[in-house]
């Protein structure tokens, strides 16, 4: 019999309750401070060892909800297969698998396996017979694992369903009977669905013991006075789409929120050039500077911040008219938080939103889960940008024309009799001394934007919604199995020429790690700093991978790669020498 827990507000903190030290030392570490309701209701009960119905939406932040306990009860010593989640899509999967490694980052002997569709099952293959502790699977490739292999599920101790009324409207209740069969009956099962029709229940009823329930009321909602609008770009676009919109956005000061220390760094840097008075906050920022930099953006020494979330909390500044989400968040919950900073004090607020091709699905639940459209927009072209600065230089001029007071009635004859030139001509020549820089002219700021990919026209779309473009279905681009070293796979084929100016750099991640291109153009381009132009050939073969680099800079680079993690493994890139 269902015991259903009625919603508290209580909310205890994440040491009450009872889990692992080495979890709470990652919870502090990603910066969580206290349990959301899901969290404080859930942890309990899975602590307890009960099966358990959770009924959230998403942003209410359930993957915590079971991931804290479970990793708090696994035996980590044990190298084999305890814990299987569910997930009905490969982006959540991969969500999910990236949550579960963030939380067991202090224990090290626990291992992590994302198993979805459209990637090589060799190194899932590889990594659960190596002892991965905790798989996160789609049904079917999960499926597709259990015709080769009975037995893999066999020592399963805990299992999720995560979103499961998706998993049953995307048709996998066949492949969730065949995963329950394969799995030993004394088990503890936990089931999340933001809904429960009659089939969810009645999986419950067939699957679940004596589960208790526990059902948290979404309360979350935008404020009604920002006003929200999304862009779709690549990610390599994201900078040059950020300077064109601040180009034509009338704002007295905003915050940009992105995923990664590095990116608040490149980014405030790349604004800072363009003349933006911009400060980076990032974890790393001493309490004393952070402080410095809040101060000034609310004195107006400062217009722009680039932060991340754990940052910019308690960040509280009223002039802030803009949020700027240059990094889609983790979740619907973080969107809201972030879009907050913004519409204080009974004013207007805006919020504009970068959204890549993968990220499609996180905008419909952000939309779902607030019940609000983010509206589409262009990236403004030449004549707006044109019109944007001829409409602020107009504004800046307009108070000093009116200005009765002005002193600079006999400098003005004193120039022009030294210069010998008319008050239009001065006037013509301080006007250029004050848009150096900025062009005025319409094939001036033609000749400044640079060109983006248009949308829905370049392999880099399919890939990023996860399908198979042309260069994973073998042909000469980019990583393409044509890469890869001939038939049979041999390692030893010579590399292709060098582009001008280029290096070629070598990394021990392959094939065989799970690793494609975009894997490792994604992370190159993230967190190294670079357009997607600076990126040469890049050869995927079966134990290594080549990437052409820029030689200038090389060094730096290298040195800002050197944290990144592709597939969960060190990228560790270095200069490849061809003898």
């Amino acid at each position: 019999m269902t015991q259903e827990i009625e919603n508290t507000p209580a909310i205890a903190p994440f040491n009450t309750l009872g889990l692992h030290p080495s979890v709470l030392a990652a919870i502090t570490a990603v910066g969580y401070e206290e349990p959301s309701p899901i969290q404080t209701q859930s942890i309990p009960l899975i602590m307890a060892g009960h099966d358990m119905i959770g009924q959230a939406q998403t942003g209410t932040g359930k993957t915590a909800a079971f991931a804290l306990p479970i990793l708090s009860r696994i035996d980590a010593n044990r190298r084999e297969a305890q814990v299987l989640v569910l997930a009905p899509t490969r982006e959540l999967a991969l969500q999910v698998a990236t949550a579960f490694e963030s939380f067991a980052a202090q224990m090290p002997t626990v291992n992590v396996v994302a198993i979805y569709g459209g990637a090589p099952m060799g190194p899932q293959l590889k990594a659960i017979r190596n002892g991965a502790q905790v798989i996160v699977a789609t049904p079917g490739r999960l499926v597709d694992h259990l015709s080769r292999n009975g037995g893999l599920l066999s020592t399963i101790k805990f299992l999720v369903l995560d979103e499961a009324d998706e998993m049953l409207k995307l048709g996998f209740m066949d492949d969730l009977e065949v995963i329950f069969n394969a799995m030993p009956d004394e088990r503890q099962t936990v089931l999340f669905s933001a809904t429960l029709p009659s089939s969810i229940r009645g999986i419950a009823e067939k699957h679940l013991r004596n589960p208790q329930q526990v059902k948290i009321a979404s309360k979350t909602q935008t404020v009604a006075r920002i006003d929200q609008a999304h862009l779709m770009v690549h990610a390599d676009q994201k900078i040059n789409a950020v300077l064109r919109l601040l180009e034509v956005e009338d704002f007295d000061a905003m915050i940009g929120f992105v995923r990664t220390k590095q990116a608040t760094l490149d980014i405030a840097a790349a604004l800072e050039a363009k003349g933006y008075k911009v400060a980076a906050l990032n974890g790393d920022i001493a309490q004393n500077q952070r402080e410095r930099v809040i101060d000034s953006l609310k004195d107006g020494r400062l217009n722009i911040v680039i932060a991340t979330d754990v940052a910019a909390r308690g960040l509280d500044v009223p002039r802030i008219t803009h949020v700027f989400n240059i990094d889609m968040p983790y979740d619907p919950e973080s969107y809201v938080h972030r879009i907050g900073r913004t519409g204080r004090a009974g004013r207007e607020g805006r919020a504009l939103l970068l959204v890549t091709p993968r990220e499609r699905r996180m905008l419909q639940v952000v939309e779902r889960v607030t019940g609000q459209k983010i509206a589409e927009i262009q990236l403004p072209d030449a004549k707006v940008i044109l019109q944007a600065r001829i409409r602020r230089l107009t504004q800046d001029l307009a108070p000093r024309v009116k200005d009765k007071e002005n002193k600079n009635v006999e400098l003005l004859a004193h120039l022009t009799t030294e210069l010998n030139c008319s008050a239009e001509d001065l006037a013509l020549a301080l006007l250029a001394k004050t848009t150096e820089g900025q062009a005025f002219t319409l094939d001036g700021v033609e000749r400044e934007q640079p060109v983006l990919a248009p949308r829905g026209r370049d392999n880099r779309d399919r890939d990023d919604r996860g399908g198979r473009g042309r260069d994973d279905r073998g042909g000469r681009g980019e990583g393409g199995r044509g890469d890869r070293g001939g038939e049979g796979g041999r390692e030893r084929r010579a590399p292709l020429a060098l582009s001008e100016g280029k290096v070629r750099c070598r990394t021990a991640l392959g094939v065989r790690d799970g690793v494609a291109a975009r894997n490792l153009l994604g992370a190159i381009l993230n967190e190294g700093g670079l357009s997607r132009d600076a990126i040469g050939r890049i050869q995927i073969r079966e134990s290594f991978s080549l990437v052409e680099l820029p030689e200038e800079g090389l060094e730096s680079l290298l040195s800002k790669l050197k944290d990144t993690r592709v597939a969960g493994k060190a990228l560790k890139l270095r200069r490849y020498r061809e003898d």
